[in-house]
């Protein structure tokens, strides 16, 4: 599995800027554990500890409840509510993509 971390500055409909990406990878299988160690990593490996939420999909982490999410990062932790955070989101998917098919190589 990769996950990618975006840190961006967003408005409520657009990306302003990305500030940094973050990347991890595991060879593990997709568990509920799993996941959350691997995004924590993707967040740890920004170049700048973002000031905003730790934003992510309800389907990313199984359906989990924000607040039992929540538990497993430092940072503040929500699901996407806006087109801008949906954006960023969409961004990491694409960075988490790329990063998996170089790694097949």
């Amino acid at each position: 599995m990769v996950a990618a971390a975006v840190h961006a500055r967003i408005d409520s409909t657009r990306i302003v800027s990305i500030e940094g990406m973050g990347l991890a990878s595991v060879r593990e299988g997709p568990t509920l554990d799993a996941v959350l160690d691997l995004v924590a990593r993707a967040v740890g490996s920004l170049p700048e500890v973002p000031s905003g939420p730790v934003v992510s999909e309800r389907g990313e982490f199984y359906e989990e409840p924000e607040g039992t999410v929540g538990l497993h990062f430092q940072e503040e932790f929500k699901y996407v509510e806006t087109i801008g955070e949906r954006e960023t989101v969409q961004a990491a998917h694409h960075a988490a993509y790329a990063a998996r098919e170089l790694l097949r190589r």
